[in-house]
C-alpha cells in the first residue's frame, strides 16, 4: 500500500515538475511562418569553398525537418542569411618536437533571419561557431570516428592539405548549421 501510494506521488511529481517547467513538445516557431529562403552564405574567409557545404547544409536541415518549407525569395516568410567570419585552427597537443599533433577547427559565422514581407529582424548573431577536433597524421592517431550528419550527408571540403582537416571542417560546419537551424525554429 505504501509503496503505491510512493510512486503515484513520484508520478504526480513528475507531472507537475514537468508542466512546471513549461516543457513541450510543440515548436515554439510562430505558425504564421511557414516557408523559408536560405539565401547562399557570403565567405569572408581567406579559405575558400567553405560557404557552399555550409548553404547546402542548411538547406536541407530545413527540408528534413518540414516546419519550414524552403522556398525562393519573393515567396519566403523568412529569409536567412549569413557570412561566414573566420576559420581558425588552434594546436591541442603537441609532440616531443613541439609539432602540433591535434587541431581544435572552428568556424564563425554571421547570420540574421528577417521576416520576408517586412524586412523585420527576428534575430542576429555575429559569433554563432562550429568546432571539431582532429589528429594529424603525425599523431599516428585516427581522427575517423563516427561523426555523425558530416559523414552521411556533407560531402568533405576540399580546400586544404590534408583529408583530416578537410574531414574536420566539414564537421565543423555541420555543426554550425545545426545550430543556426535550432536558432532558427526554436527561437526562445
Amino acid at each position: 500500500m505504501k509503496r503505491r501510494w510512493a510512486l503515484a506521488a513520484s508520478s504526480g511529481l513528475a507531472c507537475l515538475l514537468l508542466l512546471g517547467c513549461g516543457y513541450t513538445t510543440q515548436s515554439t516557431l510562430d505558425p504564421k511562418y511557414q516557408t523559408i529562403h536560405v539565401a547562399a552564405f557570403q565567405n569572408a574567409t581567406k579559405e575558400y569553398d567553405l560557404q557552399a557545404p555550409l548553404t547546402n547544409a542548411m538547406r536541407r536541415k530545413f527540408m528534413t525537418d518540414g516546419r519550414l518549407r524552403v522556398v525562393d525569395q519573393k515567396d519566403a516568410d523568412l529569409i536567412l542569411e549569413g557570412a561566414i567570419l573566420d576559420y581558425t585552427l588552434k594546436g591541442l597537443t603537441y609532440d616531443q618536437d613541439d609539432e602540433v599533433t591535434q587541431f581544435l577547427c572552428v568556424v564563425v559565422a554571421g547570420v540574421r533571419c528577417t521576416e520576408g514581407d517586412t524586412g523585420e529582424v527576428l534575430w542576429e548573431e555575429q559569433g554563432m561557431t562550429g568546432e571539431t577536433t582532429f589528429y594529424t597524421r603525425a599523431a599516428g592517431q585516427s581522427s575517423d570516428r563516427l561523426r555523425g550528419n558530416a559523414e552521411v550527408y556533407l560531402p568533405s571540403v576540399r580546400s586544404f592539405a590534408s583529408e583530416e582537416e578537410n574531414r574536420s571542417a566539414a564537421e565543423a560546419l555541420e555543426q554550425l548549421a545545426s545550430d543556426i537551424f535550432y536558432r532558427t525554429v526554436e527561437p526562445w
